[in-house]
């Protein structure tokens, strides 16, 4: 893939909007919600999982960033990928990660009907969900400036409500308003730390990791960026740390406040905090803020798997009608095709039992796993491609290449650990199924281009 070609694609995402479009990704539901799960299989531990996870993100997206800033083209790892190991490694990033953010749209389109509904019960969820496809679909449309400034004020809502979060907790353990002042003792008093042992932190791994899932939206965003080579490094620096600051200083303060026992018994988390606080209007405000979270990801959803599809068409994985860009610069086309195939899913997802469809997003999290193995792989044959130039890399990652065999060795537990939940058994079970289904889909993207040139 040529710079020339990528060129086409406007670069209007200055460093703060690819901070806030990588903190709107991972700061979201896992924290609102999904904390609660992780909690109840490792206790105060929590703490200890989230650095570890955060640790091995930040290896991650140190290597994505290397390849990024060395060549800022729209898709990244699956022009990587592509490039560096080759066609069928391109196809299946890119269509992994596409099909990915087409389950998580799918997810968070459903879900702010159910949240709207809780202000107005009467208005149909399915319109909530088609007014808010529509508006955010418009917005990507437009500009990247416009996609850009939507995220970076829906990521603040999100950011501050976390720090809100932080900070009224520790009024609440300095001076203890409503009551005595809560005490350290929390962290240990019930069972100990790691009340579940060594193997509940194992589990709680597999849920935390997923937590940290869209941070790689930094790569994404290179092919747009003004300045790749000083904002995606300088985004990656402070982006991981106030990931890491956010997470882990609000399940401190809640792990200090709240016995972990009761976490998630008398609703959210969030809302436990401000009940405490004695705000009645708790639940309006963390609905505010879940709705908020939920419109977030869908718009980096459709952002990244417009961008994705333009992608795989430059690559020759995808019809190149994808490749059509609009007078502003923007892939129109494969944003349009991406926003119609959630559409669809949508309507699908009434028709099944929810069961069924947790299956499903069960089996999207482990694309986010082969999203990941594939960045620690394709970053090793990028430096083997550039082993006589690595002193000339703007933004090298640490630990080539004891960190990439971590990383792998690291995701390989992962996903042994899920063999051993009830919830995520089943996706593991059909992961090779995806695989193959990927495989044959190249096999016959080959079969149609030798048919065209014969």
């Amino acid at each position: 893939m040529s710079s020339e070609t990528q060129s086409h694609l406007a670069r209007g995402l200055k460093n703060r909007h690819i901070q806030m479009i990588a903190l709107g990704g991972a700061i979201g539901t896992g924290l609102f919600y999904g904390s609660a799960a992780s909690i109840q299989l490792v206790g105060p531990g929590i703490i200890v999982s989230y650095i570890i996870g955060g640790f091995v993100m930040y290896l991650i997206m140190r290597m994505l960033g290397e390849m990024s800033t060395e060549e800022p083209v729209a898709g990244a790892f699956s022009h990587f990928a592509y490039k560096y190991w080759g066609e069928f490694a391109g196809f299946l990033a890119g269509w992994n990660y596409w099909f990915l953010y087409i389950l998580v749209s799918m997810a968070e389109l459903t879900v702010v009907g159910i949240y709207v509904a809780y202000w107005f019960p009467d208005f149909p969820a399915w319109l909530t969900s088609l007014i808010v496809l529509v508006s955010i679909t418009a917005i990507n449309l437009i500009n990247v400036r416009l996609y850009g400034e939507a995220e970076f004020w829906f990521a603040i809502i999100k950011v501050l409500a976390v720090i809100g979060m932080i900070v009224l907790g520790l009024v609440l353990i300095v001076f203890g308003l409503g009551g005595e002042a809560t005490g350290l003792s929390n962290l240990w008093a019930h069972d100990g730390f790691f009340p579940h042992g060594m193997w509940g932190l194992l589990l709680s791994l597999v849920v935390v990791m997923f937590s940290f899932g869209g941070t790689e939206l930094i790569g994404i965003t290179a092919g747009e960026a003004d300045d790749p080579k000083k904002s995606i490094p300088q985004a990656i620096r402070q982006v991981m740390w106030r990931i890491l600051i956010f997470y882990i200083g609000a399940l401190t303060v809640m792990m200090i406040i709240f016995p972990w026992n009761q976490v998630g018994m008398e609703g959210s988390p969030f809302v436990t905090i401000f009940s405490k606080l004695g705000i009645g209007s708790a639940a309006n405000i963390l609905n505010f803020v879940v709705l908020t979270a939920a419109i977030s990801v869908y718009n980096s959803g459709i952002y990244s798997n417009g961008r994705m599809l333009y992608s795989l068409a430059e690559q020759g994985n995808a019809p190149k009608v994808f490749t059509k860009l609009g007078g502003n610069k923007v892939p129109y086309v494969a944003i349009l095709f991406s926003s119609a195939c959630t559409l669809v899913v949508v309507a699908v997802n009434y028709l099944i039992p929810e069961g069924a469809f947790m299956q499903v997003m069960a089996v999207a999290t482990t694309a986010a796993t082969i999203t990941w193995v594939m960045i620690v792989l394709v970053h090793m044959k990028f430096r083997k491609a550039h082993a006589q130039d690595v002193g000339k890399l703007t933004f090298p990652a640490p630990f080539y290449p004891i960190a990439n065999y971590f990383c792998i060795a690291f995701m390989a537990m992962i996903i042994v650990m899920m063999t051993q939940m009830e919830s995520m058994r089943m996706a593991v079970i059909v992961l090779p199924v995806w695989l193959i289904i990927l495989y044959v889909g190249f096999i016959f993207r080959g079969n149609t281009r030798t048919a065209a040139a014969e």
